[in-house]
């Protein structure tokens, strides 16, 4: 989808303010206590200067102050009182007589001011100026005797004396006016000739004025700022590339995305968004700056553009070939146009943004870049300079057979280091700049180091793309070992873009068969028989992954292949847990990250992490699964191993949601499915946790599309960890909503799936929706052949944290049969067993079927204890399935019963709202009630809602006419 290149963005949130808005909030109090202020509001153009100004003043009308606006014009500077003419000019436009007459007035005394007036004023020039600017600080303090005002004044950096003088001598006279006057300049025109510069430091120095400094908005900002303008988050290399250019300053940010298309905001490279061409309105801005300047001057800076955003004094006087003085005198006056500025380190210089460097360099001919380029690679040559760098000036000099040595050289040692993302984009280098007589296995080579770059960067459509160039190349040169050794990565991309278990199977043992009789081939026959390992373990196809990760394990050890007997660890680990033998199979894949990572092999140590950390968030060990997550996610980006970082994340979001943590798990989900769109697996997770997400919050239509979406790509992939969970999501959705027939539909796909491999990990939800299901329809046959069916599965593999579906099911189908005394401690049981695990969505629901057995046996004060601590808890997540259910459970007991008197409130509102009357704080009444503060606020707005009310005084009114004392104390 296309962004048309002239659409206004304009983020509709000040992003990284906040601590600004604090400060004018408190100012605002000072003034409306009779105690003036002036504030300066100073920052380089874009930053956000007008925005801060309007948010402040409607941070002043909603207090009912009186506002007045004014601002300077360019040549300003070289009028009189152009500043306050406007604000005259503007007070005579309004529709209240009394500002009309102010405006007149102060019009008045500007005419005698610039001769305009029919007796102008005779004697002393300078005493004349004097009494006519008291004169005008007198009718400005006048304008509103008494209420509090608010004076904006903006682009000071192009006001007058006359202007300013005034504004000097009101700064004196607000400490006892109730008036507070806002003044915006930009920091990066404070030239020394400038009025405003001696003007701010005298009042920044005798302490009548404070100033506000608005700071380029940091990467975090930048992405939050981006997500609200797209209504969804970027990918983080997006937004690394986006806060390069942009150099953190609002207006810049908004100009780029307003230029660049959908495509490039939703690519996993931020390459598209580094190379997007500089938008008008800032090239023309830059470009009209720079007309003002020397030829010589000019010429120096494009120089200076096509070294890069920082250049050094020598390299540029080198690559100028003119004296250096002149170019010290160029630098001079690129400093004073505020287009340069020192760097960090001694004798080098930046220029000022991003943009101005990429519009100097657009901007410079062709030929004359060529040219430069290759004086640049030259001189950095025989300084040392590093190849990556000189690979690029020697490419851009159309100099392509030494850019490619250059470029492979500086590939091999960023992929060495683990710079990833620099490897890949160099080696795309070497590969446009590959000499035509390249021999056919080295060019397969650069393919294959293409392909793994590309692949741990997460840019797996590139790996495979080059993985199969690389193949059909080692094919045709007739090396069969080194064919079937690329086949393993061939088939791991392949795999996150969604080939099936079948396809690859299939492609492992066509390269394993194409190694009989082939002498010395053992290391490529232990890691296809690895790769193999993974395949049926990611599908849980236990036995099979168990068979080749066993031979290959063997035959790793004994060739000394460290890497493959440490990959193999893992898959083993990994399979050993889902076939219940749960603390062998952590020891296995701990001692293996361990070994990994003591030996250097990153891939492997992430791979490790992977393995464990998913396995754990699926078998619900949240506490391991949420520490080996976390340390995984960081360990991957330490070593710039993306797909393993993203797919992390994702899981990590599952944990979150699984454990009440619904907020992090959104924003987690979110940002996992923004980066990892390079992995399908990644995708599916990401999605089917957004799904989980929206079907216990209500949202319909959005959990069955992700959930649909996810369970299509999970179908498609055919692997059962990438079908179950968003098929059991979709079943879910469906109970909830009272379609019960499909839902038992659904829950007997999955069932199925699982017990085709005898799985317990992915099936021990759906037990529960399935039996909810036919106890819906009345059908307890149907529900307790459902739980001996499933169950079997559960039981024969005994893995601890599916069990508490066993207990709360038998608790379910006892309180269908009316046994509530069985009911109860079965469902106690699962719902300490759900708790103990950190299990959010089973737990609350087996605490409302409590309050269900409860209410059948009418113990009311029980019942209404459980109802009100199980929506207390699913208020806080955001649960409003359950916040409803539990709604719908008390509305059931409470037929009957109409004449109490705190209705239309439940019995904990009532207890909220009572706190609320006596004039308790929200944090007041959460001590009280030992609950968080945000349990407190949801029902604050609950008790509102129900009410009609507005504000928390009407609550108190409203409790005033209860008589009643309130209701039965719950027990604690």
């Amino acid at each position: 989808m296309s962004r048309p290149g002239h659409d206004l963005l304009q983020c509709p949130v000040l992003v990284g303010r906040d601590e600004f808005l604090a400060l004018s909030a408190r100012r605002l109090a000072t003034v409306a206590k009779g105690r003036g202020q002036l504030l300066f509001v100073a920052g380089e153009a874009g930053i956000g200067k007008t925005r801060l100004l309007g948010a402040i003043t409607r941070q002043a009308q909603l207090q009912n102050f009186g506002v007045l606006r004014a601002g300077s014009f360019p040549g300003d500077v070289h009028s009189s009182a152009g500043l306050l003419l406007d604000l005259a000019g503007g007070l005579i436009a309004c529709r209240k007589p009394p500002l009309r007459a102010l405006g007149e007035r102060l019009s008045g005394r500007l005419r005698a001011l610039t001769g305009q007036a029919e007796d102008p004023a005779t004697g002393d020039a300078h005493r004349r100026r004097r009494l006519l600017v008291q004169d005008l600080v007198d009718v400005l303090l006048a304008a509103y005797p008494g209420d509090p005002l608010l004076i904006v004044l903006e682009d000071l950096h192009w006001a007058d004396d006359v202007s300013l003088d005034v504004l000097g001598h009101l700064a004196t006279r607000l400490g006892t006016q109730p008036l507070l006057v806002t003044a915006a300049y930009r920091s990066d025109e404070l030239y020394p000739h400038r009025p405003i510069r001696d003007l701010r430091s005298r009042l920044l120095g005798q302490r009548l004025a404070e100033e506000i400094r608005l700071p380029r908005l940091e990467l975090q900002q930048t992405a939050t700022m981006i997500s609200t303008l797209l209504g969804h988050p970027a990918p983080a290399q997006v937004v690394q590339a986006l806060q390069e250019r942009s150099d953190g300053i609002p207006l810049h940010l908004e100009e780029l995305l307003a230029t660049v298309d959908e495509d490039t905001l939703t690519a996993q490279s931020g390459a598209s968004v580094l190379a997007a061409t500089v938008p008008d309105t800032l090239s023309d801005a830059v470009l009209g700056r720079t007309a003002a300047l020397s030829q010589r001057t000019r010429e120096v800076a494009a120089a200076a553009s096509v070294i890069g955003r920082s250049f050094d004094w020598d390299l540029l006087t080198a690559i100028t070939e003119v004296e250096p003085n002149e170019v010290a005198v160029a630098l001079r006056e690129l400093q004073q146009a505020h287009l340069v500025l020192p760097g960090l380190i001694a004798n080098s210089f930046d220029f000022r943004h991003a943009l101005i460097r990429d519009a100097l360099y657009a901007d410079t001919d062709l030929p004359v870049r060529r040219r430069l380029h290759e004086r640049v690679a030259r001189s950095a040559t025989e300084r040392g300079d590093r190849s990556a760098v000189i690979s690029a000036h020697l490419e851009q000099a159309q100099q392509p057979d030494l850019a490619y040595r250059h470029a492979i050289a500086a590939g091999h040692l960023a992929a060495s280091i683990s710079a990833h993302r620099e490897a890949l984009e160099l080696y795309r280098r070497a590969v446009r700049n590959q000499p035509a007589g390249l021999p056919i296995l080295e060019r397969a080579g650069l393919l294959a180091a293409l392909g793994d770059e590309a692949a741990a960067t997460d840019d797996n459509a590139a790996a495979a793309q080059a993985y199969r160039a690389a193949h059909q190349l080692i094919v045709e040169a007739g090396d069969v070992r080194a064919a079937a050794a690329l086949v393993p990565r061939l088939v791991a991309v392949g795999h996150l873009l969604g080939d099936s278990l079948e396809v690859r199977v299939r492609a492992l043992q066509t390269a394993m068969d194409s190694l009989t009789g082939v002498a010395g081939a053992d290391r490529e026959r232990a890691r296809l028989r690895s790769a193999l390992a993974a395949a049926y373990m990611l599908d849980r196809r236990l036995d099979e992954a168990i068979e080749h990760g066993e031979r290959g394990r063997a035959e790793s050890l004994r060739t000394g292949d460290a890497e493959t007997a440490l990959n193999l660890a893992s898959t083993l680990g990994c399979v050993l847990t889902f076939a219940g033998r749960m603390d062998e199979g952590w020891r296995l894949m701990e001692g293996a990250i361990a070994d990994a990572r003591h030996a250097d092999q990153e891939a492997e140590a992430a791979r490790g992490y992977r393995g464990l950390g998913s396995s754990a968030s699926v078998l619900v060990e949240y506490d391991r699964a949420q520490a080996w997550l976390t340390d995984g996610v960081r360990y991957a980006q330490s070593v710039e191993l993306w797909n393993h970082q993203h797919y992390m994340a994702a899981h990590l979001a599952h944990v979150q949601w699984a454990t009440g943590d619904w907020e992090a798990a959104h924003r987690t989900a979110q940002h996992a499915l923004a980066d990892g769109r390079g992995g399908i697996t990644t995708r599916i997770t990401a999605q089917y946790v957004l799904g989980y997400l929206a079907l216990g919050r209500g949202d319909w239509d959005d959990a069955t599309a992700l959930l649909r979406e996810a369970s299509s790509d999970g179908e498609r992939m055919a692997e059962i960890q990438r079908l179950s969970p968003p098929l059991w999501g979709l079943a879910e959705v469906a109970r909830c909503r009272q379609d019960h027939h499909l839902a038992i539909e659904l829950c007997r796909r999955g069932y199925r799936a699982s017990a085709e491999v005898m799985d317990a990990g992915y099936l021990f939800p759906y037990l529960l929706t399935g039996v909810r299901a036919h106890l819906a329809l009345n059908d307890l046959e149907a529900a307790q052949s459902w739980s001996t069916q499933v169950g079997a599965v559960l039981q024969a593999r005994a893995i601890p944290g599916t069990l508490p579906a066993l207990e709360h099911a038998r608790g379910l189908l006892l309180l269908a049969r009316g046994d509530l005394a069985g009911a109860d401690q079965a469902l106690r049981s699962a719902r300490e067993q759900w708790r103990s695990r950190r299990r959010f969505w089973e737990g609350t629901w087996a605490g409302l079927d409590l309050a269900t057995v409860a209410v059948r046996a009418r113990r009311r004060a029980a019942a209404v204890h459980l109802i009100d601590e199980s929506r207390d808890l699913a208020i806080t997540v955001g649960a409003g399935v359950l916040v409803e259910a539990a709604e719908a459970l008390t509305r059931s007991f409470d037929r009957g019963r109409a004449g109490e008197p705190w209705r239309p409130l439940t019995a904990r509102e009532f207890e909220v709202a009572q706190l609320v009357a006596s004039g308790l704080t929200n944090r007041q009444i959460a001590e009280r009630l030992v609950l968080a503060p945000k349990t407190i606020s949801a029902h604050v707005e609950h008790i509102l809602m129900k009410l009609g009310a507005a504000r928390r005084t009407e609550i108190a009114a409203w409790s005033a006419t209860v008589s009643h004392p309130g209701p039965p104390a719950s027990p604690r």
